[in-house]
């Protein structure tokens, strides 16, 4: 009798240490992070007519759901589920499309069921839509912008690692607080540093200060953080934002004319990507002069890679009361000029915003 009793309580324990253990099992994989991904068209989602075209292809054409299908291995990393917000090539890209994609971030990121989003995107204007989410949407958690160089039907096609790395990346705790990254080539970048700088070859992005860090086998491996001010330390907020200011960009070259800063005598801002430090023409100074005196911002930035815009140099930026961009490139210069111009239109606070993001 008394055998028989210890077996039953042994058969009772091991039971219980069965139902703990798969309970234990349960409970591990519903922890398992929620990670929505917007898709918004762009070569990652493109085709081409055979696997010998990597460079000759229609963009936008896979819908999000035949992305995740097409990467099975999401599966063990997070639950995904996808969203086709767009389906455009994204050199198409408008203000409109920027502040509907950001308030649809912003609405995501404050759900308690949502851990982190991956924005599918073309490579084009990647790193505008990237600096614009960064500079608006007030979240630490992970937001990943993910392109590709090569369509999916291409052989040696970069998409499904670039993905694969983007849900690991936003999975991951250890992106929290670090801005907007975007995920390319194996590297995690910020999306405030972040440039295309090569076409048709698949390490395209670049930053001039470094990357964050690296995937390898869906680990990450961090270096260094932004210090600039980004998504919750940001005074911009998405939910605030119905209109962005017009600010448009003229490029600066030997033999430049008025034409292009008299074309856009009616917006809040231009940019100039000018030569060398932000250079301007002796004959062009009159004219950006004028335009300031009508109340049109005047941003030097340059069109050289790397380097940044000195105040002060090359042209009296306090006696004129012109801006300098600093280390960003014409095209974020215009995104961050495009949203501050949302609050103010003091040239001063102007150049403080430049410095601080």
């Amino acid at each position: 009798m008394l055998l028989n009793s210890s077996y039953r309580i042994f058969n009772l324990a091991r039971a219980l240490l069965i139902c703990s253990a798969l309970l234990a099992g349960n409970a591990w994989a519903q922890v398992k992070p929620n990670i929505v991904i917007l898709a918004t068209g762009g070569t990652i989602a493109g085709a081409g007519a055979s696997a010998a075209n990597s460079a000759t292809y229609q963009a936008a054409k896979v819908p999000v759901d035949k992305l995740i299908a097409g990467v099975p291995e999401l599966k063990d990393v997070a639950s995904v589920r996808g969203e086709q917000v767009f389906q455009i090539a994204s050199e198409s890209f408008t203000n409109a499309h920027l502040l509907s994609l950001g308030k649809r971030v912003s609405a995501l990121s404050k759900q308690a069921d949502v851990d982190g989003i991956v924005i599918t995107h073309g490579t084009d204007t990647l790193e505008e839509t990237a600096f614009f989410l960064n500079l608006t949407v007030h979240t630490d958690k992970p937001i990943v912008v993910v392109g590709s160089m090569r369509p999916g039907t291409a052989m040696s096609a970069d998409g499904m690692l670039n993905l694969y790395n983007a849900v690991n990346v936003a999975a991951n705790p250890s992106a929290k607080g670090k801005g907007v990254l975007v995920t390319m080539n194996d590297e995690i970048h910020s999306g405030r540093d972040v440039s295309k700088m090569i076409n048709i070859k698949t390490n395209a992005f670049n930053s001039q200060w470094g990357p964050l860090g690296m995937i390898v086998e869906g680990k990450s491996y961090w270096f260094r953080a932004p210090v600039k001010r980004h998504t919750l330390q940001s005074e911009f907020d998405i939910d605030t934002i119905d209109a962005l200011a017009d600010v448009d960009v003229v490029y600066g070259y030997g033999n430049v004319p008025a034409t292009g800063y008299e074309a856009f005598s009616k917006d809040k801002a231009i940019i100039n990507a000018g030569t060398g430090n932000g250079s301007v023409a002796d004959r062009i100074v009159p004219v950006l002069q004028a335009l300031r005196a009508k109340g049109v911002h005047i941003i030097r930035s340059a069109r050289v890679p790397d380097g940044f815009v000195l105040r002060n140099s090359e042209q009296p930026d306090d006696k004129y009361d012109w801006v300098v961009a600093h280390d960003h490139k014409p095209q974020k210069a215009r995104i961050l000029a495009a949203v501050a111009l949302t609050k103010t239109s003091d040239s001063k606070e102007l150049q403080r915003v430049f410095m601080e993001y």
